[in-house]
């Protein structure tokens, strides 16, 4: 029998991408060598970029599976190692360079998508939303990343199931990623858990949320959503400052006291230089579950009435991106972990904000703000 060609087997690994970084082993200098013996037994060795790296097992998982594709090879065996303090600095500097400090989304060429889910006021579902917007984007293909910016009032990682904490490697903050999306917030960075309080002014909220957007290793993303705080507050002004570019979504609930609310969170974008790609309708209306009527539990036409007033205050069209059935199964989800987008699929909610998530995902992005490489012509 033939032993298995090493060209064949370091191209299988070329295809393993790491599950953090989501770049291939080979490029980020993770493999640590090849050894193949008579009958077509191999082992690889891979190092890992710290030592509790807590996606060993699936890197372990995808060598394998890659190795055990090439032909003639009948065992594989993964040895894993970790990397010296050299290669881990070698790694930062080939993923982002010398510079510190940087906020990728907000430079000029970037081509990411940045939305910042904001209300007027609290309990309105709006971080529901925003979860499940998100899985529902990741779901369409979008390579999806996720930031609590909800500081004091986290819950992200609970909807999501992301409660584990994110990896380091020289400075660099790996989000844990649930559902196909990247996920950071201020839980990992308590003490004490999440029972901890957030004592933060201004000034630190400013700084949290800048550190969750340039330490943090985001990759090539296609989408960025921000949870916001409700109002209008330092994290809402912070979010502008940081990304000049982040469209504003405003989620309201149908009664007029939500709308009221709902339209200060939109109209600050006449302070801040933003543009509101949309409202959004939660708890709207759903059917009776013995005779079929609409029942409007929380009023009606609050959604239509944000997105006129915002329109008329800003004097460009703002529409109303969708209107979300209230579900119970939305709330459960969340408190699950288990977002109805993904765990009842054909539920009226889930159809619409998967039609909303498509909308958001699709739209393209505008020229403001991006080099278009073109040189002034000589007189």
């Amino acid at each position: 029998m033939a032993d298995p060609s090493l060209d064949a087997i370091h191209a299988a690994l070329a295809t393993v991408n790491d599950p953090e970084i989501n770049r291939p082993i080979t490029e980020l200098g993770m493999v640590k060598g090849v050894d193949i013996k008579r009958g077509g037994k191999v082992k690889v060795g891979v190092f890992l970029t710290v030592a509790g790296c807590p996606m060993r097992t699936t890197i372990t998982e995808r060598v394998t599976a890659a190795v055990l594709s090439v032909p003639h090879v009948t065992d594989v065996s993964v040895e894993l190692d970790v990397m010296s303090d050299d290669q881990r600095a070698a790694l930062r500097n080939q993923l982002r360079g010398h510079e510190q400090r940087e906020i990728p989304f907000a430079k000029a060429g970037s081509t990411t998508k940045v939305y910042a889910i904001a209300s007027g006021k609290g309990g309105v579902g709006k971080s529901s939303v925003t979860a499940n917007l998100a899985v529902a984007m990741a779901e369409q293909g979008l390579s999806v990343g996720l930031v609590d910016a909800d500081v004091y009032g986290h819950s992200i990682p609970r909807i999501l199931n992301a409660m584990e904490p994110p990896t380091m490697v020289e400075g660099m903050i790996m989000p844990p990623q649930s559902y196909g999306v990247r996920v950071i917030s201020m839980l990992p960075f308590k003490p004490g858990g999440v029972a901890q309080p957030v004592a933060f002014r201004g000034p630190m909220l400013h700084r949290a949320l800048e550190q969750f957007l340039s330490d943090v290793w985001w990759g090539d993303l296609d989408v960025l959503l921000l949870d916001l705080p409700p109002g209008t507050g330092d994290i809402a002004i912070s979010t502008a400052q940081l990304l000049p570019g982040a469209e504003l979504v405003i989620v309201t609930t149908p009664q007029a006291a939500s709308a009221d609310v709902a339209v200060r969170a939109g109209t600050l974008a006449a302070q801040t230089h933003q543009k509101v790609a949309g409202v959004i309708e939660n708890m709207s209306s759903f059917p009776c579950p013995h005779c079929g009527e609409p029942m409007d539990l929380f009023g009606i036409g609050g959604g239509q009435l944000v997105a006129s007033m915002i329109s008329s205050e800003l004097g460009t069209e703002v529409p109303l991106l969708g209107q979300i059935p209230f579900d119970v199964a939305l709330r459960e989800g969340g408190d699950s972990g288990h977002p109805l987008v993904l765990s009842t699929p054909d539920a009226p909610a889930a159809v619409v904000l998967r039609s909303i998530a498509e909308s958001l995902g699709r739209k393209p992005r505008g020229l403001a703000g991006m080099s278009l490489g073109l040189t002034p012509a000589g007189r």
